[in-house]
């Protein structure tokens, strides 16, 4: 494959690539090569995610699914895109902008937890139908108020960071409960609170002292948690927005 080959995307690429050589092409879809690669990284993580593991699991050769599949950069490209497809998502928005983006943000953690090996990646831009159609509708949401195509990216990649970050948290602690057998308050209190109690004796850190007696996120469940800081994420683009859709109010002018 020469240099220029290798460059090419794989949304550019059909989906069966007939390529040079001996032997009649095995009858297997890029969908299926797919299918078993997040089945794999999802049960053991995306560096488990090989050609040749793919190919064991297949009962085949791994060099006859480069036939479907050039290279590694592509395989993630499209097990990023088939785990997007599984935001189900209404074909336009709605017109309810804080609706539709939470509706976004609650699915994206859905497939976040689903397959936390997603995560580390989210910002990996892939360009994909299924990217392309979640991109859309968040962009969609935010259609109509006079804002400027970066201006909506940004707000909307407000929501995209938060939840990455927020579902790399949550799939933290979850890892850190299957390994120690504690839950989040159970290793604040048992490991972590003889510690905290000496910090805030010390009196050297104000604010972390009024987090650990005022603070209530600790206590909250993920859900709740989650709810609670992606509504401070909505209040924050609803301070961005014209007071109504098509541009600035002009009731007060």
């Amino acid at each position: 494959m020469s240099a220029a080959e290798q460059q090419v995307s794989i949304w550019m690429q059909p989906e069966n690539v007939e390529r040079s050589g001996p032997g009649r092409r095995p009858g297997y879809s890029r969908a299926q090569i797919v299918e078993v690669a997040v089945r794999i990284a999802d049960a053991e993580g995306i560096d488990a995610a090989t050609m040749r593991r793919i190919a064991q699991e297949m009962g085949t050769g791994a060099m006859s699914l480069y036939r479907y599949v050039p290279k590694r950069d592509d395989l993630i490209d499209l097990m990023l895109d088939a785990v997007l497809g599984e935001i189900d998502l209404p074909e336009r928005a709605s017109g309810d902008w804080r609706a539709d983006l939470s509706l976004v943000a609650h699915r994206t953690r859905g497939v976040g937890l689903s397959h936390p090996w997603q995560v580390a990646l989210a910002r990996r831009p892939t360009l994909g139908p299924n990217s392309l159609r979640v991109y859309d509708f968040m962009l969609g949401a935010l259609d109509g108020f006079g804002l400027h195509i970066d201006e909506m990216t940004s707000l909307s990649g407000m929501v995209s960071d938060y939840v990455a970050s927020a579902v790399r948290d949550e799939i933290g602690w979850l890892d850190h409960a299957r390994h120690t057998g504690m839950d989040r308050r159970q290793w604040m209190a048992e490991y972590v609170g003889p510690y905290v109690r000496r910090v805030v004796e010390s009196g050297k850190y104000p604010m972390f002292n009024r987090t650990i007696r005022e603070g209530r996120l600790s206590h909250m469940s993920p859900d709740a948690r989650f709810r609670y800081g992606l509504d401070h994420v909505l209040n924050g683009i609803a301070a961005a927005l014209p007071a109504s859709p098509g541009g600035p109010d002009t009731d007060l002018l």
